[in-house]
């Protein structure tokens, strides 16, 4: 639904080159939603000229783009339009190319108010591209190129020197990019155009660039470091470690594959590992943590024992975990603070059930999100968890994809879930009654890659659509689409 002042603003805009005149004379309470409505209707001339003229310090897609009064589409739950977003930053490099004007005229010019443009929050999907949006590879080549030639070409017009804006962006950079954003980010050091790093994402670099690149951002925005892919190992870990450490800000962690390093000796192995910890012994606001693919056997307590704050995400995806380590988990101060949990591809099904349990039960009061795909979870061990999951009734996320679980242990979950009101999405595995000739226990692999029967599988859905309509959870979304992105970031929840 869209309110009366929505729908005449959209008229506003039909005829672009009326409403930029216009501009001038319209009250500054109006620019946000002008903002959104050109941005959603991709009219381009008249986005660019707002972003010239924005009359307030901040200009924020994460406020402006949501779901507002006048108008319940939050555009930042879909890919930016390229040309939306290719005019947003024409405006910024028209008002950085514009002379301040004279101390005589500065009252009736209101473009200089800017200050921070805040580009974060922008979906990131990873899906195919789609030539008419920008993923966020490509907004962050963008604003890369926008400051190389800020810096490049300097000001247009003669005059003051433009006031800085500060250019706020999640950034992404692999091995084909980096030099590109290194540059830019050099670029932008002493520019009227300041690069700043919220969120960082580096995938497949090598070590020496990594810490090239932490050199370059801004301690007082970085609030996330993502390091995918890079099989960095404890040796490439503890260099650069302590490049990561000096941001002082950062709340999210997420480090995969470290490992010991079977061409060096154990013991500088055990030596970096030792150094690993001392760094992270030095974050003071890190509140997620993310491992997956890490062995750590045995060395939970040594890992969580280091850090200064509980952690509320943890993320120990695929970490060979033993039962001592989730019993470590239960009884540290992480537990009673966790709002989400993955464990997944650890195998509860034996000895590692009973402290799993009571990891459960010592998250149950604050927990909202939990994975636990490929934890050969069969009827049995999820029957008897089943008490202690009900007491999570905060939870809104359950993934249970990838274990082996038959029709009748998915209806008993479904029936005792209708305690957990606050439940919105289950991600369940093909019941194993809807597969041929499988052996027992199944391993992942085989559910996985395993073929279903169909007709099976449809009546099962319906079955349980029919089980969500009878006990007025029809909201609830019960799925076996692991991509789909129903998973929560940290930081949405």
């Amino acid at each position: 639904m869209h309110t009366l002042v929505f729908l005449s603003t959209r008229q506003v805009l039909q005829c672009q080159p009326a409403a930029c005149q216009a501009l001038p004379l319209l009250p500054r309470e109006l620019f946000p939603l002008l903002f959104k409505v050109a941005f959603m209707d991709k009219k381009t001339v008249v986005l660019r000229e707002l972003v010239h003229t924005w009359p307030f310090p901040l200009l924020s897609f994460q406020q402006l783009l949501q779901e507002c009064a006048h108008c319940s589409r939050a555009l930042l739950q879909e890919r930016p339009s390229t040309e939306s977003m290719q005019a947003v930053i024409l405006g910024l490099t028209a008002r950085l190319h514009t002379p301040e004007p004279g101390a005589s005229t500065q009252p009736l010019c209101r473009k200089h108010a800017l200050r921070v443009l805040d580009m974060t929050g922008l979906l990131d999907d990873g899906v195919e591209q789609d030539p008419g949006t920008m993923s966020m590879w490509d907004c962050t080549a963008a604003v890369a190129r926008t400051c190389i030639a800020q810096q490049q070409g300097g000001a247009t017009e003669p005059g003051p020197a433009p006031i800085p804006v500060e250019v706020r962006v999640d950034l992404r950079v692999n091995r084909a990019s980096y030099a590109f954003l290194r540059e830019a980010l050099r670029s932008s050091v002493g520019s009227p155009l300041r690069l700043c790093c919220r969120d960082l994402r580096a995938e497949d670099l090598p070590m020496r660039n990594t810490v090239a690149l932490l050199q370059l951002l801004d301690a007082g925005c970085l609030r996330r470091v993502d390091l995918r892919f890079n099989n960095l190992g404890l040796r490439g870990l503890s260099v650069i470690i302590p490049h990561v450490a000096r941001f002082q800000h950062l709340a999210s962690l997420r480090l995969h594959y470290v490992h010991g390093d079977s061409r060096q000796p154990s013991v500088d192995g055990e030596d970096n590992f030792r150094y690993f910890l001392a760094q992270m012994g030095r974050f003071n606001c890190l509140r997620e943590l993310s491992m997956g693919s890490s062995l750590l056997s045995g060395r939970l307590d040594q890992l969580l024992s280091t850090l200064q704050s509980p952690l509320e995400s943890l993320e120990l995806a695929f970490c060979a975990l033993l039962p001592e380590d989730l019993r470590f988990l239960a009884q540290s101060p992480h537990a009673a603070h966790l709002k989400k949990l993955d464990l997944s591809g650890n195998d509860l099904s034996g000895s590692q059930l009973a402290p799993f349990q009571g990891l459960l039960q010592a998250s149950a009061a604050t927990l909202l999100h939990l994975e636990l795909t490929e934890c050969q979870l069969a009827d049995t061990q999820l029957l008897a968890t089943l008490p202690i999951l009900t007491r999570c009734t905060s939870l809104r996320y359950l993934g249970l994809y990838g274990n082996p679980l038959s029709m009748a242990g998915l209806k008993e979950l479904l029936r005792d879930s209708v305690a957990q009101a606050e439940l919105r999405t289950v991600v369940h595995p093909f019941p194993v009654d809807c597969y041929e000739g499988l052996p027992w226990p199944p391993p992942a692999s085989v559910l996985l890659e395993a073929s279903i029967n169909e007709e099976k599988f449809a009546r099962v859905e319906a079955e349980l659509h029919q089980l969500l309509l009878a006990s007025g959870r029809a909201h609830v979304l019960w799925t076996t689409d692991i991509y789909g992105r129903l998973a929560a970031d940290y930081f949405s929840l």
